[in-house]
């Protein structure tokens, strides 16, 4: 009996204990989770924050992507709008219903002044016969004439087949462009009174390009006398022929309506 008596307490003691270390786990265990809760809410608000930063460096690229979207748009607009204004006509097209008309009534005696010649077209060629052993000499001319006269032009090629030359029929050998309208008084504006002057050493047009049935051309050995080319991006010098046609009966009409129209012949010169 008294050894179970003492016993007994050591028991007691034990059960105490293990109870005791039962509560601390689980106080540990509490801990433990309310540390991870602590940890996952920083990490929460840690994201939240990031995200907050990307939405604050986000808005800005936004809205100067909606201003620019907005700008295009306008700029969009603004282009599909028709214009207001019609483009005004041609200025030697009114000088020559307003002086050249008269002009020549009077000198020639014309009975209407529908029978005064009148510009019928103007034709641009270039020769590419490099273009048989260079396939990017054809480009490169048909680049040059698009800006000269501001019209896409043709490829002319050959007709037949002529074997002293190697050429064969069909082969591209050349470029042209017809002008006619607007484009036709415009250019021969441009090729009077700005591209004739920066010839080297012009002395004046010589009279002998006219064909006996009022057509004139001219050789131009430098296509860069048209100030819109430019020297740094063609790749070599190159001519180009440039024939006016107009309804003359005879080379005296159609001398006497290019000097009116401004076109610096040689004068003839009177042999005593």
């Amino acid at each position: 009996m008294l050894d179970n008596e003492r016993q007994q307490p050591d028991e007691i003691e034990e059960s105490g204990e293990s109870h005791e270390s039962l509560e601390s786990l689980e106080a540990v265990g509490e801990v433990a989770d309310g540390a991870e809760a602590v940890e996952s809410g920083d990490s929460a608000a840690e994201e939240g924050g990031d995200e907050n930063r990307e939405t604050e460096e986000q808005a800005p690229r936004r809205q100067r992507r909606e201003r620019g979207g907005g700008r295009a748009a306008r700029e969009a607009e603004a282009a599909l709008e028709p214009p207001t204004e019609p483009p005004p006509a041609p200025r030697l097209y009114e000088q020559f219903k307003k002086d050249i008309i008269p002009a020549m009534v009077r000198e020639f005696n014309y009975g209407s002044p529908m029978e005064v010649p009148r510009l019928q077209k103007i034709v641009l060629n270039i020769g590419v016969g490099e273009a048989l052993t260079n396939a990017r000499a054809m480009e490169a001319a048909s680049q040059d004439l698009t800006v000269i006269s501001g019209q896409k032009p043709i490829i002319t090629r050959a007709r037949k087949s002529i074997a002293n030359f190697k050429v064969r029929e069909g082969n591209p050998i050349g470029t042209a462009v017809t002008l006619r309208g607007a484009r036709m008084y415009h250019f021969l504006d441009r090729l009077v009174n700005t591209a004739l002057p920066r010839i080297r050493d012009f002395r004046g047009l010589p009279r002998r390009g006219l064909d006996g049935r009022g057509n004139y051309t001219i050789g131009i050995r430098e296509q860069i006398i048209f100030p819109e080319i430019d020297y740094n991006q063609i790749d070599k010098i190159r001519g180009l022929q440039v024939t006016i046609a107009t309804t003359a009966k005879n080379d005296t009409e159609a001398i006497r309506l290019l000097e009116y129209y401004g076109m610096p012949f040689i004068k003839e010169t009177v042999e005593a």
